[in-house]
């Protein structure tokens, strides 16, 4: 666990699966999955999902994962930040615990699939990179036609290397 002013960042749990489900509704600006895929990532990966909460109230979180061919790499499937404390640094704050969380320890780059719309994360991701002082790689991902209903194309955003200060 870590606290930022009034803001805890910890490992999530598969209790929070279902926050994160209920969160992401009421947002309205996020994709909501089924509350399931919520809870199992938690429970599959709670080595790399992180919650941000205020008052024990959740106003943010990350789902990330390893991706079994990409032991170097977290892939952040979703991160969302509550309305409140939006432009705050609460993203950037959140992706930084992700990767100081053991499950990370051997990550060197930070993936993350955005669609065109979506300004806030490429921002976030843009910025984060920025701050880390490595780059931040635009690369076709997900065309449209991939998916069986209306979506638009995904782009991977690659962030790295990402350089470890020396203990």
């Amino acid at each position: 666990m870590s606290k930022d002013g009034d803001i805890l960042y910890r490992p999530a749990t598969p209790v929070d699966g279902a926050h994160m489900w209920t969160f992401v509704q009421e947002a309205g600006v996020l994709e909501l999955n089924p509350s399931y895929a919520y809870i199992l990532l938690c429970q599959h990966f709670g080595d790399t999902c992180v919650v941000a909460e205020r008052d024990g109230e959740m106003v943010g979180f990350v789902l990330a994962y390893i991706p079994p061919r990409q032991p170097d790499t977290v892939f952040v499937w979703q991160v969302g930040v509550s309305r409140a404390t939006r432009g705050k640094g609460v993203g950037i704050r959140l992706l930084r615990y992700l990767l100081a969380l053991d499950g990370c320890r051997n990550v060197r780059y930070l993936e993350a699939s955005v669609t065109p719309s979506n300004k806030a994360s490429q921002s976030l991701f843009r910025a984060f990179a920025r701050k880390s002082n490595t780059s931040c790689r635009k690369l076709p991902f997900f065309p449209s036609e991939f998916f069986p209903d209306e979506h638009e194309s995904e782009h991977l955003y690659r962030i790295g290397p990402i350089v470890w200060p020396e203990a």
